[in-house]
């Protein structure tokens, strides 16, 4: 796998959804790194695209309340194991589970596998709230998908938090997850 500054010099074969990614970091003078790979299937795939990368890949979760009537992405650290309770009692929602493929593709126009905190550029409405684990803002970088799953972005997480954040309308919970 090769580290690319920015998005790839010929976008043939590549999904419209990828291409509007780095439209749009574009358009924010975000910089990036792109490292371009086979879909992750094991936890190996995952370590040898880190490693590429030079920055860990966060774990993306898009959940919602029992209603489905609250919608969530949560990015994490992805070696922290994940507690619905835990998080549940800090955002004020009861019984948490992942959300349908469908409202994924609805509001964030991305599919299961591929959900990245560069989805929000697509809730336009806001149905999606943002919640990032505590110590994931921590790392300089913040790995993510440009909403497929066969790249990965390495984006310093001022970037994100200062400029995509506010393009995006969305405001970020901040949440203490223990994994125990």
């Amino acid at each position: 796998m090769e580290l690319f500054n920015g998005r790839p010099a010929d976008a043939s074969g590549r999904e419209k959804r990828e291409i509007e990614v780095y439209d749009c970091l574009d358009s924010l003078n975000i910089e990036y790194r792109r490292v371009d790979h086979e879909v992750a299937m094991t936890m190996e795939d995952c370590k040898a695209v880190d490693k590429a990368l030079g920055a860990v890949m966060c774990k993306n979760l898009f959940l919602c309340n029992r209603q489905q009537t609250m919608f969530y992405l949560l990015i994490m650290p992805a070696d922290k194991p994940f507690k619905t309770k835990e998080l549940s009692s800090q955002i004020g929602s009861a019984r948490l589970s992942f959300a349908p493929a469908e409202k994924m593709l609805e509001y964030l126009d991305i599919n299961p596998g591929a959900v990245s905190v560069m989805g929000l550029k697509n809730d336009r409405e806001n149905n999606v709230r943002f919640l990032a684990d505590e110590d994931l803002l921590k790392d300089e970088y913040i790995g993510c998908h440009p909403c497929v799953n066969t790249s990965s972005l390495k984006i310093r997480t001022n970037d994100l938090i200062n400029v995509f954040l506010p393009y995006t309308k969305h405001t970020m919970t901040v949440v203490k997850l223990t994994g125990e």
